[in-house]
C-alpha cells in the first residue's frame, strides 16, 4: 500500500476555502478563518514510530519559501488531524503531538496570505512517516525540524492547495 494523504477540506490542486486563510488578527491584510484543514493519511510503512505534518509555501517572495505549519511527534496510532487542529487553543491536536515555530514566529497554524496581486501560491500540506520522535521544543525552527525529518523520514505524501488574492 502506498503512503497517501487526503483532505476533506479541499482536493489536491484546488483553491483553499476562506476558512483556511490567515485571519485579520495577524495584520497581513487577509480576513480568513485561519483554521487548519482536515488531513487523513493511510499506508504508513512498517517501522513508523510517529508522524509529522508541515504546510509550506515555496512561492513566498522570501528567497526561501514560508513555513505555515509544523507539527511533530504525532503518535503512530493517529491517522488524521481534524479541522482546526492547528489552533493552539482548540485542544484538537492529538496527545503527544507538538506544534513548533513557523515563519510567523510562533507555533500553530498560520493560513495563506500571499501578496495582493501575486500569482496563485502553492501550499503543500505534507505528512511524514517518521522512524522515531523528533527532538525539539515549541520554539524550534522549521528549518531545524526539516533537517531532522530529512534523516528520519520513511515515507511522505502531500496534498497541495492554492490561494491568490
Amino acid at each position: 500500500m502506498t503512503f497517501k494523504v487526503v483532505s476533506n477540506s479541499f482536493k489536491d490542486g484546488d483553491y483553499l476555502d476562506k476558512d483556511h486563510i490567515l485571519s485579520a488578527d495577524f495584520g497581513f491584510g487577509c480576513a480568513g478563518g485561519n483554521r487548519s484543514p482536515h488531513l487523513r493519511w493511510s499506508g504508513a510503512p512498517a517501522g513508523t514510530k510517529s508522524f509529522a505534518v508541515t504546510c509550506f509555501d515555496p512561492d513566498a517572495p522570501t528567497g526561501s519559501g514560508f513555513w505555515h505549519w509544523v507539527v511533530i511527534n504525532i503518535p503512530a496510532s493517529v491517522t488524521e488531524l481534524v479541522l482546526d487542529a492547528g489552533n493552539p487553543g482548540s485542544g484538537k491536536l492529538p496527545n503527544g503531538a507538538l506544534q513548533t515555530r513557523t515563519d510567523f514566529g510562533t507555533a500553530g497554524y498560520g493560513g495563506p496570505c500571499p501578496p495582493e496581486g501575486d500569482h496563485p501560491h502553492r501550499y503543500f500540506f505534507t505528512v511524514y512517516a517518521v522512524g522515531g520522535n523528533i527532538n525539539a521544543n515549541a520554539d524550534t525552527s522549521a528549518a531545524v525540524i526539516g533537517f531532522q525529518l530529512h534523516f528520519n523520514t520513511l515515507a511522505k505524501s502531500a496534498v497541495m492547495g492554492l490561494f491568490k488574492r
